[in-house]
This record gives structure tokens, sequence and C-alpha cells, in this order.
């Protein structure tokens, strides 16, 4: 790579589902990154199997495209805010963002914690306002609402100037204005060279370089990811780690990446402005800095968001272990949990009192359910309890716990619903807006209080409601919320469901299960309609007789069962249960296998409250 090649690095921000990895092929596309007889995928940064099938990203992943004889890093984040902590390093290493909004839904919670971010360390974005061929475009409106949200977030006169774009980015058309059609995306190339500097040439200064991600190679070890902001590093040459406690270490680099496309290609050198990825330093973290021996001036400390909501990881305990996993033992577990910790900062792990239980700490639900379906995936078993929030204690010794901003955007005749569950869970209403049929109602509750919510929002509005959350900071205690009002329906027996039997019982619930499932005693295979948990029999079949019928025997029509997704799952569980991950099944299990061990831990539990 020749010293004086101009580089420019970019981050695409924006909520969830407005088109930001869809923006980023448009980018590869028309950038010549492909050979013509190559096929692509949509979403290609989208590359782990599960941001495929959920459509979102996980993971904040770099590319880079050649435009102008100025090379452009990008770097697509998560719009999730479970991946908050991700967003905010990544937009340290950036020059400028490019602000993503959708053309009829405007501004989300998540747009204004990414953009308030990027403001903060002095950014100035280019808006782009995507999907403007939508029916329900009101794209002149979103632009006054993103200023006002630029204003409410105090941005300076400067970033306040910020150019506006309009864009169909999964067609890969962008455009100056919404009367001015286009037929790529040179419009957004030339206003990001326009709007922003290349990245001044500083090779001459000593080497500073400051990791903002972690990577994990089988071959080569942990990776540090991050930009180079002066001089110039080299494969084989020795620097200095500065991590955040203070300590200094010489260390080698062994190997040394670029992206090159969306390909990591390996160099004997690196310039500063470059975000490169270092490997040979088995202990780098997110923050350190690798100086000149000559110079060491670490930069300042990366902070990294606390975790919010903590899940305990047994080992699977119930009569089906071991039947469909290949690492069941807790010795697996914690090997897996400790590869993890090497790329995932946000997450926590701590022993229990049990040697079989591990405490898992993360940035809320998805983020930690996202582990588990990776694990469940590489053929691990395990047992899940009830995910429970982190409380702290403030300055002067109040108990205080994490509130969430949420956003309910439903048809009006359902509003009367939202408003009563979220107070029911100790929510304070912030706003309430209608417009066309449908209501906006905007509400501040404990993050306790929403465990478990999603999927009753989505019942109560029939699937026509979105809900969007984020966290906003931390207030006192707000004192009990009530836990899911049904019991369960608890297998007495082990062995195959009958027809017979689950056609009986759907009568007086929900069954999660259907015919020939297997069960075991302790397993839940149903909601009861009640308050109250119902030992239950689903292997008893009709008696047989030798005397024929006279008429036809009435037709058994049992209705379908609720199938649990993981998350779904784990917000329905109580403290009592947990939910069974295997590689083949989710099920959902008393911690009391036996209405004598049921008891027992009831009696435990009254002792300790008592």
């Amino acid at each position: 790579m020749a010293d004086q090649e101009k580089i420019l690095n970019i981050a695409v921000i924006a909520h969830v589902d407005a088109g930001k990895s869809t923006l980023v092929d448009a980018f590869l596309r028309q950038s010549d990154v492909f050979r013509d007889n190559e096929e692509v995928v949509d979403c290609i940064m989208d590359s782990n199997d599960l941001e495929r099938e959920r459509g979102i990203t996980i993971y904040s992943k770099n590319c880079s495209v050649i435009h102008n004889g100025v090379k452009i890093n990008i770097v697509d984040t998560p719009g999730h805010a479970d991946f908050s902590s991700e967003v905010e390093r990544i937009i340290r290493t950036v020059d400028t963002v490019i602000l993503l909004v959708d053309a009829s839904e405007g501004p989300m919670p998540q747009t204004r914690f990414v953009l308030s971010k990027a403001l903060e360390i002095g950014l100035k974005p280019i808006l782009l306002i995507n999907k403007i061929d939508k029916k329900d475009q009101r794209a002149e409106e979103v632009v006054d609402e993103v200023y006002e949200l630029f204003l409410d977030l105090d941005a300076n006169d400067e970033q306040l100037d910020f150019p506006i774009l309009y864009g169909i980015a999964r067609e890969g058309i962008v455009q100056y204005d919404l009367n001015t059609p286009s037929t790529n995306i040179e419009p957004l190339f030339d206003t990001i060279l326009k709007h922003c500097d290349v990245y001044p040439n500083l090779d001459e200064e000593p080497c500073r370089m400051q990791v903002s991600a972690l990577a994990y190679d089988e071959y080569i070890g942990r990776l540090g990811i991050g930009r180079i902001y002066s001089g110039v590093l080299k494969q084989g040459a020795s620097y200095i780690r500065c991590n955040q406690e203070g300590l200094e270490k010489r260390e080698t680099i062994s190997n040394l990446f670029v992206y090159k496309g969306l390909s990591r290609t390996n160099v004997k050198e690196a310039h500063s402005g470059d975000i490169v990825v270092v490997a040979g330093m088995p202990d780098i973290s997110i923050g350190d800095t690798i100086c000149d021996p000559e110079h060491v001036e670490p930069m300042d400390h990366i902070p990294i968001e606390e975790p919010t909501l903590s899940m305990n990881f047994h080992v699977n305990s119930s009569p089906f272990a071991g039947r469909s996993g290949k690492y069941v033992t807790s010795r697996n577990i914690k090997e897996r949990l400790e590869r993890e910790l090497e790329v995932n900062v946000g997450l926590k792990v701590e022993p229990t009192d049990s040697a079989d239980c591990f405490k898992v700490s993360g940035r809320g639900e998805l983020h930690i359910s996202i582990l588990i379906e990776n694990m469940r995936r590489e053929g691990y078993e395990l047992a899940i309890s009830k995910p429970e929030v982190i409380l702290h204690k403030d300055e002067n010794g109040v108990k205080v716990e994490p509130v969430e901003e949420v956003i309910c955007l439903a048809p009006e005749e359902y509003s009367g619903t939202i408003i009563n569950k979220l107070n029911l869970r100790k929510g304070v209403m912030e706003n309430m807006e209608e417009e066309n049929g449908y209501v906006k109602i905007t509400y501040q509750v404990p993050t306790r209080g929403l465990l478990g919510f999603r999927n009753e929002f989505i019942n109560e509005t029939h699937g026509e409601g979105t809900l969007v959350r984020r966290i906003c900071g931390y207030e006192p205690y707000k004192g009990e919320i009530a836990q899911r009002m049904q019991g369960a329906m608890i297998s007495t027996e082990t062995g195959t469901a009958m027809t017979y039997a689950l056609w009986n019982l759907q009568e007086r619930g929900q069954l999660f299960i259907s015919p020939q499932t297997e069960v075991y005693e302790g397993m839940i295979i149903g909601e009861s309609a009640k308050n109250i948990d119902m030992d239950v029999n689903p292997l008893k079949n009709k008696k047989l007789t030798a005397i024929r019928s006279s008429g036809r025997d009435e037709a058994m029509l049992l209705t379908p069962p609720r199938i649990f997704s993981l998350e779904e799952a784990l917000e329905w569980i109580n403290d009592d249960e947990l939910v069974e991950v295997t590689p083949d099944a989710i099920r959902i299990r008393k911690k009391g296998l036996t209405a004598q061990d049921r008891r027992a831990l009831y009696r435990e539990k009254m002792a300790q409250n008592g």
C-alpha cells in the first residue's frame, strides 16, 4: 500500500430495519469489489447464520471500497439497543457517519442513541432518507423531525448544516433531492468526499493505534481491531501495549491485516488513518493503545457499558440430558463461556455457589439469547433460569434499577389495553400521538417490567403493533411487579404424549406440545387457564373394549400448540422454572421435577423470605 493513499472511514448508523446492511451492499456492488461472474447474496455483511435468519446485524463488521483514488473503510453497525456498546466504540474510529432514517417511520429511539454518540465526539453526519419508494413515505416531515432531534442533542452549527440525500438502498439508488432521479449511489460517494476531509498524513509521527473491537481466529488467536491514529504500524515490529489499568507491556505484532473489499489482507505495514487487525498480543483488549516504544502515550479510556440483565446457565439435569448434545458437562460450558469472553466485552461470567451453574450478565435479553442460540447450534446442552435485572446502589446508597424508553405503535383500538398493561408494569406515560388510525405511545418503564412484555404486546395487538425500546438511565427501585398471571400444566409422567389425553387437557389451558411428543415428569406441557399450577398426565389413553361402538367416535381435533422461540420461552418462565436448551429442542420445565422436590424448594424459598 502506497504511503500517500488517501483514507476515509465512515460508519452507517440507524435503527433496526432502516436498511444499513442493504446500503453497504450497494457500496460494494457499485465499487467493482466482486467479479462479474461472482454470485452475490443480499445483506453480504450479515455473514452469520443468526443474522441472516433474524434479518438484523449483530456484530459490527468492516469492509473497504476505492472511489476516485480514496480508500473508504465502511463499518456496518448493529441497530439493536442490546449491542449499543459496540456502536459507541466503533464511532470513535470514523471520520463521518451516514445517518439512515426510514422515510415513513422517522427517527426512532435507537437513532437518537447512536446519533448522540456521534455528535458528542464532534462528527458531522450525512443524512440519508431511505425507502422513499414507500407508499406512506413522508420524507419532508422526517427531515424536520431529524432537525428537531439534532437540536435536542445540542448539535453545533457546523453539525446542523448536514447534507441531505434521498434513496432506495435496496435498488442501489441515492439522489440529491426527491425530484432528481438517479440510477446509482454516485451522489452519496460525491457527498462523502465533499463533506469530509480525508485523514491527514501523520506517518512521520510516533505510532499510536487504539483497539475498538476484538475478534478470534483459531489459528492465530485473539485479534485486535482499531484505527492507526498516527505513524506506521509494521508486522514483526515490537510495540508497547498500554491497557486501561495502566499496565505497559512490550509485545510483537505477528500478523497485520487491512481490509480490501470484504476480505482481510495480510500486509507488511499499514499507515495512519487506516483500520487494521493485529495478531500476536494474547491479552489485547478493548481500549488498549499500541504505542511506539520511544513515545508511550496511551489514549483516553473507552468505557464499556455495564450489563443490565443476568441469567444462570445450569448443566442440563433433565431425564433427556445428553440425547442430542455433544457438550453437556460444566467443564464444556465453562470453556465455551471463557472463549466468548475473548471477543464479547459486554458480557460478564461469574461462578456461583454450585459448580454446575454460571451467572452470565449482558446488555439485554437479545444479547444473551444470541449467545445461547450459538451454543445450541454448536452442540451444547444447558438449562437457563429466568432473566433477572441487575440492581445497583447510587452514591447515596439508594437501590436503583435500569429504566427504558418504550415506543409502541399500534392501531387505535388497542391503545387502552397497551396503556393498562404498561401501567401494571410500573410504567409512566411520556407522550401519546394519534395519526391515520394508529397511536404512538411513549412510556418509561423499568426493565424488570418489560420482561415478557413483547410477546403479550404482539398477542394483544394481533401482530399489528411494533415495539421499540432503549435503556435511558437508572431510577430508584419501583417496588414489586407482578409475574406471569397464568399457572403451568406440569407432566406427572415420563413417556409419549397421547392425543386422547391432550384433547381432554386443551379445555383447561393452552398446550405447548403435540401428540407423540416425548415428555418427562416435571416438564411443562402447557399454560393453565387459572392462576395455579396443575399436575396433569399427558400419557393417558382411551381404554379399549371388545364391544364395537354403534356410532362413530367424536373426532379428536386438537388446537395447534404454541411453539416457543428461545426468547419467548425465556420471557414466559417464572423464578421456579428453567428453559432446557438442546441442539434439537427447547423445553420448559420446573426446577424441581417431582412434586416432592417442588414442595421442598417452595419451603426453602419461604424460609429465606421469612
